[in-house]
């Protein structure tokens, strides 16, 4: 069982996990068209990345008793100014999603939920990586990539990333 205020948090963040994904999923869609496949590629790791966040949100919620109950996901954009505008807008939109994990964090910690406290501590782990890839990503960018060569190499780099279910999500299955 949830306090009221935390299970409908939980909730909420299935719904963010998931247009995250969806956001993702479009500018893999956008990259590409655009013959940038390697990062494509690394956007395309990245959605599916995202949707088993959604899935652990949504098996932890009913291993623990409570009631999933998912709302609307808002369309992402589809059209981009740049890989850079991409970059940058990734970065923020994780910012914002870590912001999202916090809060759930403080209310589960004011009403003294314990199990999801405890649960949430690998998102906030996963929210400083999902961070550093980001900026990463625009350091390089900003580095390498103002050239034809760069570019192409950086984009070779990124569609060398291997999608690997994330171990959190077996935990939460086989709970």
């Amino acid at each position: 069982m949830f306090a009221p205020e935390v299970e409908k948090l939980l909730n909420e963040q299935i719904v963010a996990e998931i247009y995250s994904a969806n956001l993702y999923l479009s500018m893999s869609a956008w990259l590409r068209e655009k013959n940038l496949d390697g990062y494509g590629h690394w956007y395309y790791v990245q959605y599916k990345e995202e949707m088993d966040h959604a899935l652990i949100f949504f098996n932890f919620i009913l291993n623990a008793g409570g009631s999933v109950e998912l709302g609307a996901i808002e369309a992402p954009p589809t059209g981009f100014a740049s890989l850079e505008a991409i970059l940058q807008q990734t970065l923020e939109h994780e910012q914002s999603v870590t912001a999202l994990i916090y809060a759930i964090v403080e209310e589960a910690q004011e009403v003294r939920d314990f199990k999801t406290t405890q649960f949430l501590d690998w998102f906030v782990k996963e929210q400083v990586e999902e961070e550093d890839n980001a900026s990463t990503n625009i350091g390089r960018y900003q580095t390498f990539g103002g050239d034809s060569m760069g570019l192409h190499t950086l984009d070779q780099e990124m569609g060398a990333r291997v999608y690997v279910q994330t171990a959190q999500l077996a935990l939460v299955e086989n709970a």
